[in-house]
């Protein structure tokens, strides 16, 4: 097996959109110094976050040396939106953001050698004179004025722009430069979105350093199933705190990826080689039914963001809600993982059961549900009213479930 390089797997995984790059092949020439970083917006990335983390992971298997960036000033403004202007977070709350970005860092780059930074450590001396001179003297406003996201928020009937936001991508310039004296960084990478703040530190290091700096960027993962952009449910944005997504929800999405999508997320979202995924895949198209691939994708990213122990819990509990295995198999762990994810009781009966969860309103719709064979615990039909074992899974349909305790 010969290994690709740097630039042949980032096209093969999809991670390529636009960079200053000439030749996208420049970058198997020597090892760089790059970052990447996002904003502290909320208290969690999301799943858009994670596939540019999934680029940085690839640069780094190459021998790049990574500076990971938490944007504590940059946070305080907001990246500009295309459409409106963001509500400026309190510092208490950039201060809670950054602290659970930086931990999350640390989980997804779990074992790997990293610099970990914050931009308003170096922010928080500059005097705004002195950045309007050594910054913003070396910006055309004509240039600034023809980036897209200030023409998307300037044109006719938009919201407008603040000076704020306006200057976003001046203080990311600025990162890149200091990034670049303090730490040899020469490449940025990020979201495809980005790319009009990004660009911003080329120049400046070329105008004030004389040297060579660049950017690549990743397109923004999309699902093809909706058209929308990746990582957005029914129930709202993917999050990688369990808190906000639960490790089983969060198996939950990737489990349930359309077949159309699920080998560019695999590409993107997990370390498989070529070769496994050659092999995934035919095995996936010999049996689509099986999900494979599904459940491939979606043990790995649960992993990588919630640990071995958490994907595999996710894991016993889908195969026990969909009758591959008895709840009774289940670890006091896994039920408890169960437990909070479905309707539980303590009643004795099955009626009872029933009614306590509100699948059936009454007695009488219990029965009713019963005689129609409409209910089955563990796995077998139930035609008359019993008493229930606990632990016990009853399931109404395909997709109610109970849980007795």
């Amino acid at each position: 097996m010969t290994k690709m390089t740097l630039s042949e797997e980032l096209t093969w995984r999809g991670f390529i959109n636009q960079t200053t790059f000439k030749d996208i092949k420049e970058l198997d020439k020597e090892k760089r110094t790059f970052y990447w970083g996002c904003d502290p917006s909320s208290d969690s990335l999301q799943i858009g976050n994670l596939a540019g983390a999934m680029m940085a992971r690839v640069f780094i298997s190459h021998g790049y040396k990574p500076v990971l960036l938490v944007g504590g000033a940059t946070g305080m403004i907001g990246d500009p939106k295309d459409n409106e202007e963001r509500q400026l977070k309190t510092l208490d709350e950039v201060a809670r953001n950054k602290a659970a970005v930086a931990k999350q860092y640390k989980t997804i780059f779990d074992g790997l050698e990293f610099t970990l930074v914050d931009n308003y450590d170096w922010f928080k001396n500059i005097g705004y004179l002195d950045f309007l001179r050594d910054v913003g003297k070396q910006f055309s406003m004509t240039q600034l004025l023809d980036r897209e996201f200030v023409q998307t928020r300037i044109g006719e009937g938009a919201a407008g722009i603040s000076y704020a936001e306006f200057s976003y991508s001046l203080i990311q310039g600025y990162d890149f430069l200091h990034l670049f004296r303090e730490h040899g960084v020469t490449l940025q990478i990020g979201g495809s979105d980005q790319w009009g703040n990004m660009i911003s530190g080329v120049p400046l290091i070329r105008k004030l350093e004389n040297a060579d700096a660049h950017v690549c960027t990743l397109p923004l993962v999309i699902n093809k199933a909706t058209g929308r952009k990746f990582g957005k449910s029914e129930e709202g944005t993917i999050w990688l705190d369990a808190n906000q997504t639960s490790s089983f929800m969060f198996y939950q999405f990737w489990l349930n990826v359309d077949d159309a999508g699920v080998g560019d997320y695999i590409k993107i979202y997990t370390l498989i080689t070529p070769e496994e995924f050659d092999t995934l895949m035919q095995e996936f198209r010999s049996n689509p039914s099986d999900r494979s691939a599904q459940k491939y994708l979606a043990y790995e990213v649960t992993k990588l963001v919630h640990g071995e122990e958490s994907a595999q819990s996710a894991k016993n509990v889908t195969a026990t809600l969909f009758g591959d295995i008895s709840v009774s198999e289940l670890s006091k762990e896994d039920l408890d993982v169960l437990a909070q994810e479905i309707p539980t009781t303590t009643s004795n009966d099955l009626l009872g059961c029933l009614v306590a969860t509100e699948v059936a309103s009454s007695n009488g719709e219990a029965r009713r549900l019963i005689e129609q064979g409409a209910i089955s615990i563990n796995g077998q039909k139930i035609t008359a009213n019993q008493e229930v074992n606990k632990p016990s899974l009853i399931k109404k349909g395909k997709n109610t479930f109970i849980l007795t305790i």
